[in-house]
């Protein structure tokens, strides 16, 4: 199987989050599409190709078992997912558009896989659309299977277009796509799951850092710290660099002294799933500003991190301001471009990325986003993971 590229993840959230309209008003996020039924309401958002879809239970809805539908979803239920009903607010679909959609279920079906939706036509004016939706390994994530190569229309049948705009955000063109998405997974389980991924959808490791083990990942341990995570993409676009694909990241806690924001994660989500989505920005000082001015609230650096012997140097080798980037919470990790390397370095000749993450979407401490902004790296640096790591891990310490 091929995956030609990632169309957008799916949430399910109950009407008092609020979700779609933070994400209009705080992330610059364009309502573009909409869904309305008696029952439920799906609404599309999007900043360039980033595209989410929030899927709400309206308040009629009658109150139905925790559990996946077991077939298609009727007219007043949610279309191109599984009608969800989950005990909290959770990031839990991901489409992948493919071609031959029917074949690929068949095959997937024949592999021992959960196949939630079997193969579903759906057309209105605008053309045909063909989905199914497979159930992943992890957790209470699904994925829909889409061949939209038929349609052209605002976004999918069933679903009308909606003009809207942002006054916070009216000329923000800094945001262009995912730059990948992360799992909390259970202890022990991320081999199993690349395994899965590789057989079921064609995806790859890619290394994270270059102490990225090939049998066990990267590990990080001590200072309160027991993290092991992998990384896996699926080239859909053709192209050689990783800028553009799909990429997943797991990541599992590690025994240590006490229990730290995956543990948490899992326990307040009710198992394994998607904990995080990175947005790759192309100016991530300017998208900071403009959602923090909006009322999106980022986690703070740990507050020795700009003080660190030799940081300020480093900021300014790449020709950032790390007064910008303090100011900001913004955090920067580089180093000399490698030879092999598919990406051109910065303009400074060095390999760097930038990164910040919000504080948790939803009322529990799961979901939240980041931004990132790469200058030639491709990995996740060492020192940022650890920075990050422990920054989230103060925000729960104070929760």
């Amino acid at each position: 199987m091929s995956v030609k590229q990632l169309c957008y993840i799916g949430f399910h959230a109950p009407e008092k989050q609020q979700l779609a309209k933070n994400l209009v008003q705080k992330f610059g996020f364009e309502l573009f599409a909409a869904r309305v039924t008696a029952w439920s309401k799906q609404l599309a958002l999007r900043r360039g190709a980033a595209v989410f879809v929030v899927n709400e239970r309206l308040k009629a809805a009658r109150e139905v078992p925790l559990i996946f539908s077991s077939g298609p979803c009727k007219d007043q239920g949610i279309l191109y997912d599984v009608d969800l009903q989950y005990v909290v607010s959770t990031a839990s679909n991901i489409c992948f558009e493919i071609e031959n959609v029917p074949g690929i279920s068949q095959s997937l079906q024949e592999q021992g896989c959960q196949i939630l939706i079997p193969p579903t036509n759906v057309a209105d004016e605008g053309g045909c659309v063909t989905y199914a939706v497979v159930r992943s390994i992890v957790g209470n994530i699904s994925h829909t299977l889409l061949d939209r190569s038929r349609y052209c229309g605002p976004f999918l049948p069933g679903f009308h277009g909606v003009k809207s705009a942002s006054e916070n955000f009216s000329e923000a063109r800094e945001v262009t796509h995912f730059d990948h998405i992360t799992y909390a997974c259970l202890p022990g389980s991320s081999l199993a799951v690349l395994d899965w991924y590789k057989n079921c959808f064609g995806f790859q490791r890619f290394s994270v850092h270059h102490q990225d083990a090939a049998a066990e990942g990267y590990s990080i341990q001590g200072a309160g710290m027991g993290l092991r995570l992998t990384a896996m993409h699926c080239n859909g676009s053709g192209l050689t660099q990783l800028d553009r694909d799909c990429k997943l990241v797991l990541a599992e806690s590690l025994p240590q002294q006490r229990k730290n924001q995956v543990d948490t994660f899992l326990e307040q989500h009710g198992g394994a799933g998607i904990q995080h989505v990175a947005l790759y920005t192309t100016d991530i000082v300017r998208t900071a500003a403009a959602m923090a001015k909006a009322g999106a609230n980022f986690v703070e650096p740990p507050l020795t991190y700009y003080s660190e012997k030799g940081r300020e140097k480093e900021i300014q080798q790449v020709g950032q301001d790390p007064h910008l980037l303090e100011h900001y919470g913004i955090l920067l990790d580089s180093e000399v471009a490698g030879e092999g390397s598919n990406i051109s370095p910065g303009l400074h000749g060095k390999q760097y990325l930038m990164q910040i993450f919000t504080k948790p979407l939803f009322a529990e401490d799961t979901f939240f986003l980041e931004l990132i902004e790469r200058c030639g790296a491709v990995g996740f640096g060492e020192r940022n993971i650890r920075a990050l790591w422990k920054a989230v891990q103060n925000y729960m310490d104070k929760q």
